[in-house]
């Protein structure tokens, strides 16, 4: 049986290219079938509805990744038929009625006051905060890029509220980033324990896990397909 496809699904700052050094790694390991989302962050419905997209082009069984608030998309898009696996990288799951808003406010990432909206509506990390805040155990160099490109999200796409939660539905596993400035690591926690994952790894890394150790996160998704 031939593996199942694995859908990335980034979150707020970035693009589907924060995904880099996961595909190169999917790929070497020998991943045929790699595809990664880029979402609009205009609201939860608009990034839903885009990735469901893409899920609905794979012929065959999707392993669904998601990183930060991509976590709530693929919450959210998770209950196609077709998807077989929810892989959350220092992600936000929301239980239905629960946005990532309300799970933040519970306990307050140590990078909150770092966070800026604009006069359009958009919510940024401002770009002299972004290293310490969102990646700061990657190069500076790479920090800088992903700084200045950062896709910012309509903020109140942040307050969007989940309906059914997939992970009620689909086995899961749970990456924390012990050392997250953006979604603090015991909501990680709190989140990943009450969806019962098949696995859960604690990694010593900064919220851009997905860069700063690709490997390791390789290996949860490597779990998970092998279990599948």
């Amino acid at each position: 049986m031939s593996k199942p496809a694995v859908v990335l699904v980034h979150g707020f700052w970035g693009g589907a290219g924060h995904w880099a050094e996961i595909i190169v790694e999917l790929d070497k390991r020998g991943h045929e079938t790699i595809r990664a989302v880029e979402n609009p962050l205009t609201s939860l419905a608009d990034d839903v509805a885009r990735t469901q997209q893409m899920i609905k082009q794979v012929d065959g069984p999707v392993l669904l990744v998601g990183h930060s608030y991509g976590g709530a998309v693929i919450t959210a898009a998770g209950n196609l038929p077709n998807v077989v696996g929810l892989v959350y990288i220092a992600a936000f799951a929301p239980d239905a009625g629960e946005s990532p808003q309300q799970i933040t406010e519970r306990q307050p990432p140590a990078a909150a006051a770092n966070l800026v909206p604009d006069s359009d509506g958009y919510l940024w990390i401002r770009q002299d905060a972004f290293h310490e805040s969102f990646c700061q155990d990657v190069p500076a160099d790479r920090a800088l890029v992903m700084a200045v490109t950062q896709k910012a999200p309509q903020a109140a796409t942040f307050g969007d509220v989940v309906t059914d939660p997939a992970w009620r539905h689909k086995p899961t596993w749970y990456q924390i980033s012990t050392e997250d400035r953006m979604i603090h690591p015991d909501n990680q926690r709190r989140m990943a324990e009450r969806m019962s994952p098949r696995a859960t790894i604690e990694l010593d890394a900064g919220h851009a896990s997905l860069a700063s150790r690709p490997s390791a996160v390789v290996d949860l998704i490597d779990e998970a397909v092998g279990t599948l």
